[in-house]
């Protein structure tokens, strides 16, 4: 018969053993999450400034990031529209870096062809988490995505949706005099015949907090770059 001792022993071993093993696996799995999140996030970048996934080209991790690496720069701006110099996006940190803010650009043959920012607020249920994309002007929309949202499925949640991504794509969200004014999700039909038109977009039915939280912050974080926003069009303009 084995001694008590050796099976406090035996057991200790087997456990830290186990642990070891766990924690390798849980430290890996993360990893790769890590990887997988990150590379949705620049999926949605780049869908939101109309790249899309072909046959030849399918939206793999690899090719996610090859896309990335080959078509997009990406920089830091300050509160002002500053270019912070050499820093990065993944080199932020928000309990460190006070109003800073990442900034993408997409190339084309050396030349811009449009500008996506972080968007996030408060919808229905929680936090919506996405991208809006610019058009070189600086004032009008290019597109829109979201990577992480709980509205709910058929109703605020139709924001994942491209009938509803769509509809942002050439509106203005300066008015005629330069002033920021955002874009308007309305309730129903956007009327065409209306002056307010150039600013709206058609609405989601039954997901009218989910669609204000959305007009809200997305006038918010676009207040935040409109410094940077402002030099973009003087310089288009000019």
């Amino acid at each position: 018969m084995h001694s008590n001792r050796y099976t406090i022993i035996f057991t200790m071993l087997i456990t830290t053993i186990l642990a070891f093993v766990l924690s390798s696996v849980y430290s890996s799995l993360e990893e790769q999450t890590e990887r997988n999140f990150q590379a949705d996030i620049k999926k949605n970048i780049l869908s939101s400034l109309g790249f899309t996934p072909d046959k030849d080209s399918p939206w793999t991790t690899e090719n996610v990031e090859k896309i990335f690496k080959n078509s997009i720069i990406s920089i830091v701006i300050d509160k002002n529209g500053d270019i912070v110099p050499e820093m990065f996006p993944e080199d932020i940190d928000p309990k460190i870096h006070k109003n800073v803010y990442p900034l993408y650009k997409k190339m084309i043959n050396g030349k811009v062809d449009g500008f996506a920012i972080p968007i996030s607020g408060k919808g229905l249920w929680g936090t919506m988490y996405g991208y809006f994309a610019i058009e070189p002007d600086g004032a009008t929309a290019k597109g829109i995505t979201f990577y992480k949202h709980v509205e709910t499925p058929g109703l605020g949640a139709e924001v994942d949706k491209p009938w509803f991504q769509q509809n942002y794509q050439g509106k203005k969200f300066i008015d005629e005099n330069g002033a920021l004014i955002g874009i308007q999700t309305v309730k129903g039909k956007v009327d065409e015949s209306s002056d307010e038109a150039y600013h709206q977009v058609d609405g989601i039915s039954g997901a009218t907090i989910t669609s204000r939280g959305l007009n809200k912050f997305l006038l918010k974080d676009l207040q935040i770059y409109n410094p940077y926003l402002v030099r973009i069009r003087k310089n288009y303009n000019s």
